[in-house]
């Protein structure tokens, strides 16, 4: 019996023919499938947007990128599809996209390239490989730059200020937050602010009302997303004891930008070191 990796590879020996997919050691991916909404963002920033020709779902940034072929989703890709669009380059994203699939893409001999930045600085390292990768380097070294000099700006000018306790509301029903080991808790100890569930066990942690009032947080960001609407349906207001209810300071940063590791994360962060400014 034919094994589906086997099947898969027949598929793709029938639409390779005689044309190698390996990129020549002296010429660039010219077919690229990026499995991510941020690697899709990163590589038109560099200015290899027009190579990409397949993505999967929520890759919406910039404008052009909404008429890319979606190939998938979070629960995963169509492979047929993938190997009839003949990539020379696929971008994964290894905690995005199924580790199988992954695995199966690279036994295919497609080149891959993983894209996963976790922290800040490894946007602009990101950036870097995919300049490299795809032979934009100079525009790539510029995007990298540039990122990291407002991020340092942004660092210097908020981090060693007074301290402000900070409660990051991820979702309401259940009530969810971070801890230090999530990619946004990295904002807040930026922007100056104390994540008061920084040592809980899990980087998306379960919390009831109770624990929350204990912290004595003095702002709640909550942020806003179409996808959560349900954030609406916790009212704060009926416990004014807590500082951040009682002084007013809950906000709510663009959660769409915020949590996409992209060099447009800085503007929703600078927003959130400005929620925590107010709050001093």
């Amino acid at each position: 019996m034919i094994t589906r990796l086997k099947q898969l590879w027949l598929i793709a020996s029938l639409f390779a023919g005689t044309t190698s997919w390996a990129v020549a050691n002296d010429n660039y991916p010219q077919r690229i499938i990026a499995l991510s909404p941020h690697a899709v963002e990163m590589l038109y920033a560099i200015g290899a947007g027009d190579k990409i020709v397949a993505t999967i779902s929520h890759a919406d940034y910039p404008e052009a990128a909404k008429a890319i072929e979606v190939i998938g989703d979070y629960r995963g890709i169509t492979l047929e599809k993938l190997i009839s669009l003949k990539p020379d380059l696929v971008v994964t994203w290894p905690s995005g996209n199924k580790f199988n699939q992954i695995e199966q893409i690279k036994k295919l001999g497609f080149k891959v390239l993983a894209s996963d930045p976790t922290t800040l600085d490894e946007i602009a390292s990101d950036i870097r490989s995919l300049g490299k990768a795809t032979g934009n380097q100079t525009q790539a070294e510029q995007v990298a730059n540039r990122f990291e000099q407002d991020l340092a700006k942004i660092t210097a000018q908020y981090q060693w200020r007074k301290p402000v306790k900070v409660f990051y509301q991820l979702w309401s029903k259940p009530l969810m937050t971070i801890s230090g080991d999530s990619w946004i808790s990295q904002f807040i100890s930026r922007c100056g602010g104390i994540n008061v569930f920084k040592n809980a066990d899990s980087p998306y942690p379960k919390v009831s009302t109770e624990n929350v009032l204990l912290t004595g947080a003095e702002v709640i960001l909550v942020p806003e997303d179409k996808n959560t609407r349900g954030h609406e349906l916790y009212d704060w207001q009926h416990w004014q004891l807590l500082p951040a209810v009682k002084n007013d300071h809950i906000y709510h940063p663009d959660a769409k930008v915020l949590h996409r590791p992209t060099t447009r994360v800085l503007t929703p962060m600078k927003e959130v070191c400005e929620f925590i400014e107010k709050a001093r």
